[in-house]
């Protein structure tokens, strides 16, 4: 019995460029000590695709990827996946963009993920498919005959049913997730709207948030997505002795520092943080120039309209904040468009005095719970953090805000600022405790035990006990 993990990327070992994003660690923490297949795109654009995978092995998993062609890309991926479903599922109905063509490309590549993941799936491996790029795989996989236990994990919100309505043809795409044994969620908010949108579609509800329709049945899950955090404790110890982070700490002078980091997307209210920080020092002159707020944001999907404007209003925002209170000698907010590797994110969380994380929906957040990992636990920094996020569900020792709400937000820097190291532990001590018992782990053989619980299939549980080391 093998693990098949199913994503849009796959991260392969020998790989110049590394992704350090949520979905990456999830799925190699997924895959550590388990024998398993990990499947998807090789992130390459070719004229003339190969017919078959290509395979690479490291020790117990595999690498299967397969290349896209431009029009697979651009439909597909650039088109339907980030023009439609991705802001339908952040509740962003203003700014979906929908085409027939996307959507042909986008069931085309799941027809052809499906074609080329047959090749390699045995009758008794386990299928765990992920993401909203691939939402109609099982359908495409039971359409050929396979019959495996196949689990489906949705990283980002999922939003009410009468949004969901929105994308023309929800019930071909949306509707298709009932092919999978299981469904998960990052939070029971997000389970109940995709719950209420089946119920709408003619689902029927059964015992344990299970739903039937069109002659299948599929169960709901909850599962809060974690992170390797012992391991990310150890490696922020690490990190706050480096060059790098020393470099920063000297240019500070003293100086307190605010730390946000995000993806250059509308979803991560980058402009909101940015337009409360501006308010923050209007309402505190006492603050300036004893604290700067650092921003680091890559650039992504610089291709998409909505994402190159967000950036030209982040730099416009960010010269009038700077222009308007920075000195010769001090400049409020540091903005850096370049990615860094983990170990030096993770070095600056530490050394940070604040986190800024106010997402405008967000599935989970990792660079939330990453920020409470490494802290340290004598001297924490505080969390401020949307109530938008997933992640507020559990880490309740943070200063939870509305990112809409500008004031409520500067009080909240404010109040992080001048927060006592006494307050700051207790905050931050049950946070960690938390995480410790909730890592990525814990994730992956939760969801890995619903699924198997899912199926009447003999020896299918204790297949997964054995072989993935999943609890009973």
């Amino acid at each position: 019995m093998r693990l098949i993990i199913v994503s849009n990327r796959v991260a392969l070992p020998d790989a110049r460029k590394t992704f350090a994003g949520g979905l990456t660690v999830a799925v190699k923490a997924a895959l550590r000590d388990r024998a398993g297949v990990w499947f998807g795109w090789s992130g390459e654009i070719s004229e003339h695709p190969t017919a078959t995978p290509r395979y690479l092995e490291r020790g117990r998993v595999g690498y299967a990827v397969i290349d896209l062609s431009e029009a697979d890309y651009q439909e597909y991926y650039n088109g339907f996946a980030n023009r439609a479903l991705w802001p339908v599922l952040h509740y962003r109905v203003d700014l979906q963009e929908y085409s027939r063509a996307d959507q042909s490309g986008y069931m085309r590549v799941n027809s052809h993920f499906a074609d080329q993941l047959d090749k390699i799936i045995e009758e008794d491996d386990v299928v765990w498919v992920h993401d909203y790029h691939l939402m109609p795989l099982a359908r495409e996989l039971r359409a050929r005959g396979r019959t495996n236990p196949i689990g489906f994990f949705l990283h980002i919100p999922c939003a009410p049913p009468d949004i969901l309505q929105t994308l023309p043809n929800h019930e071909e795409i949306l509707g298709s997730l009932v092919h999978y044994d299981l469904v998960g969620f990052q939070t029971e908010n997000d389970r109940d709207n995709f719950g209420r949108y089946l119920i709408l579609q003619g689902a029927r509800q059964g015992r344990g948030e299970t739903y039937a329709l069109d002659g299948r049945q599929t169960r709901l899950g909850a599962f809060p997505v974690g992170i390797e955090t012992a391991v990310y404790a150890r490696v922020a110890r690490n990190a706050a002795r480096s060059r790098f982070v020393r470099e920063i700490v000297d240019s500070l002078n003293g100086q307190k520092l605010v730390f946000g980091v995000d993806r250059l997307d509308y979803s991560k209210g980058i402009l909101h943080r940015l337009n409360a920080f501006d308010r923050f020092l209007e309402l505190n002159p006492d603050w300036r120039q004893r604290v700067t707020f650092l921003q680091v944001t890559p650039k992504s999907r610089e291709e998409i309209h909505e994402y190159a404007a967000i950036g030209d209003e982040v730099s416009t925002l960010i010269g009038k904040i700077n222009g308007r209170f920075g000195e010769a000698a001090w400049t409020p907010v540091r903005y850096v468009n370049r990615s860094y590797s983990r170990t030096a994110l993770a070095g600056v969380y530490r050394a940070a005095d604040v986190a800024l994380v106010t997402p405008l929906r967000d599935g989970m957040n990792l660079v939330a719970k990453e920020f409470v990992a490494a802290q340290d636990p004598e001297d924490p920094g505080v969390l401020i953090l949307s109530q938008f996020a997933g992640a507020a569900a559990e880490l309740d020792g943070a200063l939870i805000i509305n990112p809409h709400e500008v004031e409520a937000v500067a009080a909240a820097i404010k109040q992080a600022l001048e927060m006592p190291r006494d307050e700051r532990r207790e905050r931050h001590a049950p946070m960690l405790a938390h995480l410790m018992d909730h890592d990525v782990e814990n994730w992956s053989d939760s969801f890995l035990s619903a699924l198997g619980e899912t199926r009447q299939r003999p020896g299918l549980m204790e297949g997964l006990r054995a072989m993935f080391g999943v609890s009973a």
